[in-house]
């Protein structure tokens, strides 16, 4: 009577259990080089110790902006299919008149990058990690600094001559820098992002 009942508790126990039957690599992949992690690790912090050398100012960034960017954004900064950028003249339509189709996030007057970002600094890691679409990470740091000023240059945060580079960019202060609340970052962790409409 013993052995029967000890018969299927060792078959229970002899039974290979799920996490230790499976295999920790299946094969597949490779385990990254420290060189590859830090060629990943392109975030820019808030503070900006992470830029590169470089610079770029808003006449610089405007002629940029007209080849790389306008077919999206429109020549103007708004208009296009892409999100909204630079923050238009005039906030109501004509009677009768639609906004325009907008991706989503449906980016508007009172939410473009260049006025709602609580730091420059978002702005550029932004346009050098994901633009432009499509070629991504193709923009050298001048390109993208001086789009960065071009940007803000436009929505009146910054002069028009003003020259960014990774020692003034952390400085600019943004219109939103203080009604915007960000987690606590530490560098070498994702870019945490409220949802926020």
């Amino acid at each position: 009577m013993r052995l029967r009942r000890l018969v299927p508790l060792m078959v229970i126990l002899g039974l290979p259990q799920p996490g230790s039957a499976q295999s920790s690599t299946y094969g597949l992949g490779k385990t990254p080089t420290a060189e590859e992690i830090r060629s990943w690790d392109i975030a820019i912090s808030p503070t900006g110790k992470e830029l590169p050398p470089g610079s770029g100012s808003a006449k610089e960034g405007a002629p940029l902006y007209a080849q790389k960017c306008a077919a999206c954004h429109g020549a103007t900064g708004y208009g296009g299919r892409a999100p909204q950028l630079i923050r238009s003249e005039n906030t109501t339509l004509p009677p009768g008149a639609k906004a325009p189709p907008c991706l989503s996030p449906c980016i508007r007057n009172e939410t473009v990058m260049g006025i709602y970002s609580p730091y420059a600094t978002t702005i550029w890691d932004y346009i050098n990690r994901g633009m432009p679409f499509g070629k991504e990470g193709t923009l050298t740091p001048n390109e993208v600094y001086a789009l960065t000023a071009f940007l803000l240059y436009k929505n009146g945060v910054i002069a028009e001559e003003q020259v960014l580079d990774a020692q003034s960019l952390p400085q600019v202060k943004m219109p939103n820098r203080d009604g915007y609340v960000l987690p606590e970052w530490k560098h070498g962790m994702p870019r945490p992002f409220p949802n926020k409409p």
